[in-house]
């Protein structure tokens, strides 16, 4: 999909230029504007194509085991509004998530709930996320993915809204109670959190933010400390924060503002849901000082939580979503540890029930 990416890119710049050798009366700095502003509309329907086709491979990957759904719901209004007094300033925020229920449920039972929020700054939940699915399907949890505020495929609106560590926690909140007051098959009383990377990171904030909604919450690879973060990050990925429709500020200039929403800054507020952590010493993404920083606080602050630093591993940052047979047998301690509070009907013990449930085979 990138090559395809760059070839419409190449086409459209060699298009414009050849349209721009007329405009003679308009400076070239202007021109340059009106062609960023194509490339990056561009960018944003290049994004939902690979958007609509990923939501196809659902059904292909895992639409043999589960029922698949997008429903249209909302979080909390921004936080930040260009013009406060505009039409519909002040709404609620509209986004998508998507709902896996397993096909060999009873409708008279109640199902344990996963809300399972997915990673990167701007990014989407996709098929990338397949055997976790298909193994939570096996255990007959029912699964709700937000695509929060700021997430990819849905438009320059949806991806301009972005409040990393601030209301996207809200949205994935907000997720979990329409879950619940929509499905009866739903029990409201065994509901799970997990998420890796910026996923761990809205994990957290959200049982430090609403621990009566989450029996047990699981954080890997979390980004814990966006102070830490802007300093050993590139310049392009500091952007990604310090733009006008996002915080605005560098961590420089406010860092009160990254403190807020940094788990590693907000351990205070953790009040004691069941919390399982893990890191690699060679997470090529977030740094294992991050999370280091955030286990180290929470013992600071007297907490009880569970956590493992897995040294070295082979495959960073995706150490334990692989399709290792390490990864596999990560999983499963995941798993195991998520059972002992939620209960669910079908349990995985062992690789052997892992790889039943994820690969389609016996």
């Amino acid at each position: 999909m990138k090559n395809l990416n760059h070839f419409f890119i190449f086409i459209f710049v060699f298009a414009i230029s050849l349209n721009a050798k007329g405009q003679t009366n308009e400076s070239k700095d202007v021109i340059i504007e009106k062609l960023n502003d194509q490339l990056e509309y561009l960018n944003h329907r290049l994004d939902r194509i690979e958007k609509i086709t990923d939501d196809v491979l659902w059904y292909n990957k895992v639409g043999d085991i589960a029922y698949i759904d997008k429903v249209y719901i909302y979080g909390p209004p921004k936080w930040k509004e260009k013009n406060p007094t505009a039409q519909g300033a002040g709404n609620p925020v509209k986004f998508w998530a998507y709902t896996f229920i397993p096909k060999d449920i009873d409708p008279a039972k109640k199902y344990p709930l996963i809300v399972l929020p997915h990673g990167g700054v701007h990014a989407d939940f996709t098929t990338y996320y397949t055997h976790i699915i298909r193994e939570l399907m096996a255990q007959q949890y029912i699964v709700v993915a937000a695509e929060y505020r700021g997430s990819t495929g849905y438009g320059k609106g949806h991806y301009e809204k972005i409040d990393y560590g601030g209301l996207e926690t809200e949205d994935v909140d907000a997720s979990r109670q329409f879950m619940i007051d929509n499905y009866e098959i739903v029990d409201k009383n065994r509901v799970g959190i997990i998420g890796w990377s910026h996923g761990g990171l809205i994990s957290l904030m959200n049982i430090f933010d609403h621990p009566e909604n989450y029996k047990v919450a699981f954080a890997g690879v979390p980004v814990s400390d966006l102070i830490a973060r802007m300093g050993y990050q590139t310049q392009g990925y500091r952007d990604l924060y310090s733009v006008d429709y996002h915080i605005g500020k560098t961590a420089f200039e406010d860092v009160n503002e990254y403190r807020r929403r940094s788990p590693a800054w907000n351990t205070h507020k953790y009040k004691g849901t069941p919390l399982l952590i893990h890191t690699n010493t060679i997470d090529d993404d977030v740094n294992v000082l991050e999370v280091e920083h955030l286990i180290k606080s929470l013992k600071a602050e007297g907490k009880s939580f569970d956590y493992e630093i897995f040294q070295a591993v082979p495959g960073g940052h995706s150490f334990d979503r692989m399709d290792t047979k390490h990864a596999r047998e990560v999983r499963v301690k995941i798993y195991k540890f998520l059972d002992q509070y939620l209960n669910p009907p079908k349990k995985i013990t062992s690789v052997r029930d892992l790889e039943k449930a994820a690969y389609k085979f016996n």
